[in-house]
């Protein structure tokens, strides 16, 4: 009976260690293959190099690779409102988005609908990217793959070296320069506000937003600048957040 008891002990503890490697290591892993596969699947290149291999000029600084075909992908998966990408870095995802009724939707599912730990890239139930204020939400994965990159932000020589923000939606692919990185939490600052009362509310907000940044922010971009907010988990304290802030490029 000893020997039976410890075989199952040891047993069951091979069961949760090999359950834990796939939850923790494997499922993460597996989300960013099937992102690299999907953009191969629908990549399209940028305008004018199709032919050539070289960008038409002004998009010296776009990527070929960070372009899909949106509307094809959308059929297949009309969820996909977007695709998301910070050059150098892992971040190279599709964006989805659901409804109020269940806005948290995509907190724990793949493009597909399937449960996956790692969930997928969503935005905000109530913004696109013609929002003032594009609210974005991704997990912070131990393996370093969704939004585990944010924490980096923090520092200012990583931060510098990926400072630019590429998002391609159904208006075309945009730009976006890092302004602010806040260590916070919704009780302390709603940062994920999406609508203004006016242009004045909205400059309010930017000040206040980068008057919170960790390091010294930028001056206001203005009241008709687009941001986008970049939104993974904390671990500082309860509910704390990294909040990644980038302006457009115009």
């Amino acid at each position: 009976m000893k020997i039976f008891l410890k075989g199952f002990c040891i047993g069951l503890l091979c069961l949760s260690l090999l359950g834990l490697l796939w939850f923790l290591v494997l499922q993460p892993g597996l989300t960013n293959g099937e992102a690299q596969a999907l953009k191969k699947e629908y990549a399209q290149p940028l305008p004018g190099a199709e032919s050539s291999g070289v960008l038409p000029a002004g998009k010296e600084q776009l990527e070929p690779e960070s372009l899909v075909d949106l509307p094809a992908l959308q059929t297949e998966y009309p969820d996909i409102k977007g695709w998301i990408s910070i050059p150098g870095t892992c971040v190279d995802y599709p964006v989805l988005q659901s409804s109020a009724d269940d806005p948290e939707y995509y907190l724990r599912r793949t493009y597909k609908g399937e449960w996956r730990t790692a969930g997928s890239i969503f935005f905000q139930w109530d913004c696109s990217a013609e929002s003032q204020n594009t609210v974005v939400y991704g997990h912070n994965m131990n393996d370093g793959t969704m939004f585990a990159v944010l924490q980096k932000m923090t520092d200012e020589a990583f931060r510098n070296e990926h400072s630019k923000i590429l998002l391609q939606t159904s208006n075309g692919l945009r730009e976006y320069q890092i302004a602010a990185v806040l260590k916070t939490d919704i009780t302390k600052f709603r940062f994920n506000r999406t609508e203004f009362a006016d242009h004045a509310d909205f400059l309010s907000f930017q000040k206040e937003l980068f008057a919170q940044s960790l390091y010294e922010s930028q001056t206001i971009h203005g009241e008709d600048c687009r941001l986008l907010t970049l939104v993974t988990c904390s671990y500082e304290w309860e509910n704390a957040r990294t909040v990644v802030i980038a302006a457009e490029v115009r």
